[in-house]
């Protein structure tokens, strides 16, 4: 049996997903890139081969995506995040008709058609504000770990506004929020009210269908995801482990045949 394998280096994890023949999922890898992104990428790959109980040479090809999907040695291509994710959407909900993706540096809304087709998209590439990073520096102010900030805003009381877009500014409003002796829990939340009034903005431009699906780290922040469905009107689906639909896609592609 063949297999083919998606590796997606982005700034903050590197994420490999493999496939069998068949598209079955048989194992996934999600690990932090660090300062060296080949490295990154290959180490990903390599721990989905132990997973799966496989060598290198029994996967037939390899497609590499995300920031630095030009730097992915075991790659025979590569394909675009944009791309990637719809494939990989399309995959896990069939019914997709609009992914929203956040992730470390950047956040993007895709239009997705047919067989993943790509339709329309938009992106935030351009400044940090309202993505991982956003979220991670804000964690760092309040010294509160990343993956209890969606839980931690459930517990809000006040209603408190960052108005900033800007991921310094807003980090200086956070602190002082901070000193004047404002709840962690309803910090917590303004962040989150904040990444989602910024996404909200994304989704519209491309267009926002009855199946909205959310995907990358801050898909994991469920006050986020909660705010951001209100916003828009509609519910969101996420993804078992919605780190790894980029690196999904990029698989699924390599399987297809495509991507160079």
């Amino acid at each position: 049996m063949g297999y083919y394998a998606g590796i997606d280096v982005g700034s903050l994890t590197a994420d490999a997903v493999l496939i069998d023949e068949d598209g079955k999922i048989a194992s996934y890898a999600v690990l932090p890139t660090g300062n060296n992104s080949q490295k990154a990428g290959t180490e990903a790959f390599e721990a989905t081969l132990a997973q799966a109980g496989l060598n290198e040479g029994d996967v037939a090809r390899v497609v590499s995506t995300g920031y630095s999907r030009a730097r992915v040695r075991e790659a025979q291509g590569s394909k675009t995040e944009i791309a990637c994710h719809a494939k990989g959407g399309l995959y896990l909900f069939p019914d997709v008709g609009t992914i929203i993706d956040i992730g470390g540096q950047d956040s993007k809304a895709i239009l997705v058609g047919r067989e993943g087709r790509v339709i329309n998209f938009a992106m935030n590439d351009k400044c940090a504000a309202g993505t991982g990073r956003f979220l991670e520096v804000m964690a760092s102010a309040l010294d509160v770990g990343l993956d209890k900030m969606g839980d931690l805003a459930f517990e809000s009381q006040e209603e408190l506004t960052i108005s900033s877009i800007c991921t310094v500014f807003a980090e200086s409003e956070v602190v002082s929020l901070i000193s004047q002796g404002k709840a962690p829990a309803d910090i917590s939340m303004a962040v989150s009210r904040a990444i989602a009034r910024r996404t909200t903005g994304l989704a519209a431009r491309v267009g926002v269908t009855d199946t909205v699906v959310m995907t990358g780290g801050v898909a994991k922040n469920r006050a986020v995801v909660k705010l951001l469905s209100e916003d828009i009107g509609h519910s969101i689906k996420v993804p078992d482990e919605p780190q790894i639909v980029g690196a999904l896609g990029a698989a699924i592609i390599a399987r297809e045949g495509d991507g160079g």
